[in-house]
């Protein structure tokens, strides 16, 4: 506190006031008093004061700096900022189908320049008036929708609180420049429950699609298996058609070289020459498994006869 007389004096303190006390006076924020018969008041941006006359309100100050005759009963009630504020509040509800939540509403408000007095008279307690208001709007809309559908409409519920808040507060002097609704909370337990569901259905859309990939996989090996089976089928039929071509054109040779022979003579010569090839074969082989059979010019006649007999009993059956 300051006290002076006739001198000029710059201050600033707290709180904004101005008091007449035995013929000498008391500076507050952003007055300058020029002698004993009145004073300047500064007022800074983005805020408005507001000035009365013995009680009565008079006039709303905007930025800068204005004359407060103090002798005539002038000073400054107090100030008023009209810069963007925030609110969030917190609201537990239930949905529809019976599960609690917390909504986190945030509320950005300001006061209105041209309704000033109104702000500064008309509430006492923005921030709880508003709070109320919210609590209102969102305990009345939650409980008409379930959980899923609570997520999915939270910007018609920030909507309803902002145009409820928009109504509401108006009358005081307030803009609602923007409400949003930025969590919404589920008890905990069911917050888990919902996780293990989605994890179901995440795991249950996974064991379909491996369970797909394996038969796509299986038909797949199968088309290949049948694939290659043809393809065997054809070399070993273009093999066996090779070996007829030859023995026929060897036996047909054969006849014309040594007049007499019959082609059984000639076809026991080949078979007993494949006999030898096959047991030579057979030897040459060191991780060949050990094979018993009857040996001897007897034994290849049966075994020409054998082979004989299965080319004719094969002969009669496609007959």
């Amino acid at each position: 506190m300051e006290r002076g007389c006739s001198c000029c004096i710059l201050w600033r303190s707290f709180p904004l006031d101005l008091f007449f006390v035995d013929h000498h006076f008391t500076i507050a924020p952003g007055l300058l008093i020029m002698g004993q018969t009145f004073g300047c008041i500064q007022v800074d941006q983005s805020t408005v004061a507001v000035k009365e006359q013995f009680g009565k309100f008079s006039d709303v100050l905007e930025p800068g700096c204005h004359c407060m005759p103090w002798c005539c009963g002038y000073f400054v009630a107090g100030q008023l900022s009209l810069r963007v504020q925030q609110l969030d509040v917190r609201c537990e509800t239930k949905t529809k189908d019976n599960v609690f939540v917390t909504v986190v509403a945030s509320i950005q408000y300001r006061a209105l320049a041209d309704k000033a007095s109104d702000a500064f008279y008309k509430l006492s307690n923005t921030r709880e008036q508003i709070q109320a208001y919210v609590f209102d709007v969102i305990r009345a809309s939650v409980p008409k929708l379930d959980l899923d559908s609570t997520f999915e409409q939270k910007n018609d519920i920030a909507k309803a609180v902002e145009n409820e808040l928009e109504k509401a507060m108006s009358h005081y002097g307030y803009e609602i420049v923007q409400t949003l609704i930025v969590d919404i909370e589920p008890d905990v337990h069911v917050k888990r429950a919902m996780n293990e569901i989605n994890a179901a259905a995440r795991m249950r859309e996974a064991a379909n699609e491996k369970a797909e990939a394996e038969k796509i996989l299986q038909i797949k090996r199968a088309e290949g298996d049948a694939e290659s089976k043809y393809l065997s089928g054809l070399g070993i039929a273009r093999q066996r058609q090779a070996i007829v071509d030859g023995l026929r054109d060897s036996v047909l040779a054969f006849s014309e070289s040594v007049p007499g022979t019959s082609a059984k003579d000639v076809m026991d010569m080949v078979l007993i020459t494949q006999y030898f090839d096959t047991m030579k074969e057979i030897g040459a082989s060191s991780k060949s498994s050990s094979v018993f059979i009857p040996h001897g010019p007897g034994a290849v006649r049966d075994i020409a006869s054998q082979i004989r007999d299965g080319l004719l009993q094969g002969q009669a059956s496609m007959q």
